[in-house]
């Protein structure tokens, strides 16, 4: 039987949503082992005149316990 858990990581990106949530699972991968799945729990940007500048997400990665 695997034994799983989840953690909530924020990250962000100049460049897109899903550029923000790779950065998320590379940074958690430098110190969580057994990454199993990311679930994007929330998505937000910051905006500058009339472009969007910063894209965050709030994820959570779920791995498993050895």
């Amino acid at each position: 039987m695997a034994v799983l858990k989840v953690i909530e990581v924020l990250a962000n990106s100049d460049t897109s949503w899903e550029d923000a949530a790779k950065n998320a699972v590379a940074h958690a991968s430098k110190s969580v082992k057994n990454i199993r799945s990311v679930y994007i729990n929330e998505q937000s940007a910051t905006v500058e005149g009339s472009k969007m500048v910063n894209f965050r997400v709030n994820v959570k990665i779920t791995f498993e316990v050895n």
